[in-house]
């Protein structure tokens, strides 16, 4: 391998990792080791050896490819606009001169520059000329004018001039006659499809011209975010919660697998004794082996208490999400919301439920705030009081909250009855360790009573369920 190649390898992974991205140095190893049996001049070729060896879940992979069309962009060749070639050993390509303005389109121009993008959009959108196409329009119309006497590009402006989106109808006028009556819905699939490609297309060349002038590390941290499972709880958006959904099905039956597996290993049945009495006789009436009893197997049960408050929102969300898909991996699950005063939930998540529709429910319908302001000692006294007949020494309290009661009373001897009288109780704080006893935490000293976990995004839950041992 070419002492530059190696430079821009290098590079590439160090920014996969600066992504979130977990690749390990042998992992790294194992992908300079495949450069050197391919053809390095099939891109694609390039880029699935790199995703062999470096991605190994699916929800990398986006951030994967944005991150390799940066650092191994695409040499043009197509006439649509200045080569681009490897840069200097730190990876950093060499800056062409920018272009001058776009002259604004003719109507003639534009007209004929949609129907090719129509006929694009119904053929394949693997085909070179797709995305040579999506290069040549944001070399015509993505660079604008922008802060300052600058100029920058934008894939905005080019979607905007071509309306990729109002060619839909002409498409399916074109479609359904040719493919001799293929139904509207699997054309209209395609059309959309191939919409996204040309976007994403546009996107990712906007994002090498702009690498190409202001440097590869500084769009590539600008542009790639971390992978879903390591964004923050309290910060996701709507978008990232519908994305969390996915997860959460296996996490939940992992969660119900390791603690079946905790109650197994405590109990190992009660001892038997009239098998121990008759195997004596064999010894003289002395009872050298003992027999037990087999243990019955059954799920255990469930209880959750989980913050609800504006404060940890997003979180909450995932929580409930969580709390819905648990219920089909115990024997009983009940589930208690609160933000200053506790009410039940269970109700909203039967069997059959639309789980966005429960958690749009409790929020109208459960009577979980009176004033507003989180409370956890007065909620955990009114646990106690309502519902204290619902943990028992099956049952295992998961606590799901930042601890942050606004300087009221913690009530720590009613937590501490309550977690004594369940088999197992934990709890997961969404808040970073360093942010726990500031202000109106009360973090330590819930968690002297119930061991608290940190746990701000997905890989931290997984870490937790794995720990469970």
């Amino acid at each position: 391998m070419s002492e530059p190649l190696l430079d821009r390898h290098v590079a590439f992974v160090h920014a996969l990792r600066g992504a979130g991205l977990p690749v390990s140095l042998a992992e790294g190893l194992d992908a300079a080791k495949a450069l050197t049996v391919i053809d390095l001049a099939e891109r694609e070729t390039l880029r699935e050896a790199y995703a062999a060896t470096l991605v190994k879940r699916h929800q990398h992979r986006p951030g994967f490819d944005a991150l390799f069309d940066l650092w191994f962009p695409p040499v043009i060749s197509d006439g649509y606009g200045p080569p681009v070639h490897s840069g200097d050993r730190t990876g950093r390509p060499a800056q062409p001169a920018p272009p001058d303005m776009p002259a604004p389109p003719e109507p003639a121009e534009l007209a004929e520059l949609r129907d090719r993008l129509a006929d694009l959009l119904m053929g394949d959108p693997d085909d070179p000329a797709f995305r040579a196409f999506a290069r040549a329009m944001v070399e015509r119309f993505g660079k604008v004018p922008a802060s300052g006497h600058r100029q920058s590009w934008f894939s905005y402006v080019v979607l905007r001039a071509l309306s990729p989106q109002t060619l839909i109808a002409r498409m399916l006028d074109r479609m359904l006659p040719e493919r001799g009556g293929v139904p509207e819905k699997l054309a209209r699939e395609r059309i959309a499809r191939s919409i996204r490609k040309f976007e994403e297309a546009v996107a990712s060349d906007v994002r090498r011209r702009i690498a190409e002038e202001s440097g590869i590390e500084k769009i590539a941290k600008a542009t790639v975010g971390p992978p879903i499972d390591r964004v923050d709880f309290l910060r996701l958006t709507k978008d990232e919660l519908a994305r969390l959904r996915r997860e959460v099905y296996p996490l939940a039956r992992r969660l119900a697998t390791r603690l079946t597996a905790k109650q197994k290993r405590g109990h190992r049945g009660r001892l038997d004794f009239r098998r121990t009495v008759r195997a004596s006789l064999s010894t003289g009436g002395v009872p050298l082996t003992t027999h037990l009893r087999p243990r019955r197997p059954h799920k255990p049960e469930l209880v959750i208490l989980c913050d609800a408050s504006d404060s940890v929102a997003a979180f909450s969300h995932f929580t409930l999400l969580l709390t819905f898909a648990l219920r089909e991996q115990f024997t009983k699950v009940r589930a208690f919301a609160f933000v200053d005063h506790v009410d039940e939930i269970t109700a909203f998540f039967r069997p059959g439920a639309d789980v966005l529709d429960a958690i749009t429910r409790i929020t109208k319908e459960a009577d979980m705030a009176r004033f507003g302001r989180t409370n956890y000692g007065h909620v955990f006294t009114k646990f106690a009081e309502r519902y204290g007949d619902a943990i028992g020494p099956r049952t295992s309290l998961l606590i799901l909250g930042d601890a942050r009661s606004n300087y009221q009373p913690p009530a720590l001897d009613v937590l501490g009855r309550l977690a004594g009288e369940a088999r197992h109780a934990y709890w997961l704080n969404p808040e970073p360790h360093p942010q726990w006893d500031t202000g109106d935490s009360v973090a330590t000293a819930y968690a002297g009573i119930v061991p608290m976990y940190e746990c701000r995004n997905v890989a931290q839950l997984v870490t937790f369920i794995e720990d469970l041992a």
